[in-house]
């Protein structure tokens, strides 16, 4: 399977995901679910859909009733004090947030993906991929997973992409720019994408390191800072022709 990601759509806002016209799934069955914001494209063994939009449901619940007892939860560009008698999704995407010294809401598209994700496999799932405005959950314990880096007006822009082997675990893959969609970066990278086996931790993780990248001068400190954070077992990143990469990352020519 082929998937190209791009920049996590902000909260509030809607674009275009022109790039799901570019997935080639080798079998099983295609859909969207979407509600408020969110968008979902998945791929699974059988048809879910129904299951799929219920916990889609359920989680957009959960988390607006929580930003509505607490409004800093979603405008806070800093990591917010541990809460362990929050839901489960928020207590995650506050650890994600405190590991990678972001706001919590910078984890909230990687958070649904899980979700919906870990859902399909409990429903009983032999394979699933949710993608959610460029952040991924993938859960393909017996084929590979190629995901195009989309970077923009790069000239490296789909000609490079991240191999996933088979993994019997599910991995999280996280793409964000300063350049490409509308989610806010105060960084200048035209890609940057993390790999995590938590999608949340992606995110978040992907932000802050896309957040340190104004120049191709600062890929090295930026993927250095990046390593550094516990749960982060690889990035990738594209500054214009410039393209650097650690960890557990197998770049394949598209």
């Amino acid at each position: 399977m082929s998937l190209s990601p791009v920049a996590p759509l902000d909260p509030g806002a809607y674009t275009h995901r022109f790039y799901r016209n570019l997935v080639h799934p080798n079998r099983g069955f295609s859909f969207q679910v979407q509600e408020g914001e969110s968008d979902l494209w998945i791929h699974t063994d059988k048809p879910r859909e129904s299951h799929a939009q219920k916990v889609l449901h359920e989680v957009r619940k959960t988390l607006i009733q929580y930003i509505n007892r607490d409004p800093s939860f979603k405008t806070s560009l800093r990591p917010l004090p541990l809460c362990s008698e929050c839901p489960g999704i928020v207590q995650e995407m506050l650890h994600a947030a405190k590991i990678a010294e972001v706001g919590p809401m910078a984890g909230v598209a990687g958070m649904i993906a899980k979700a919906v994700g870990h859902a399909l496999i409990k429903d009983g799932a032999a394979h699933v991929l949710v993608e959610n405005g460029g952040d991924c959950f993938i859960y393909r314990p017996d084929s590979p997973t190629t995901l195009g880096l989309f970077a923009g007006q790069s000239p490296l822009s789909m000609k490079v992409g991240i191999k996933i082997p088979p993994n019997p675990e599910p991995v999280g893959a996280a793409t964000s720019s300063g350049t490409v969609g509308p989610s806010l970066s105060f960084g200048k990278a035209d890609a940057v994408c993390v790999l995590s086996p938590d999608a949340t931790l992606a995110d978040a993780a992907v932000t802050a390191i896309a957040n340190r990248i104004h120049s191709p001068e600062d890929l090295e400190s930026a993927l250095t800072w990046g390593a550094s954070l516990k749960g982060v077992n690889g990035i990738a990143a594209i500054v214009g022709e410039h393209l650097a990469a650690w960890g557990t990352v197998e770049l394949v020519k598209l």
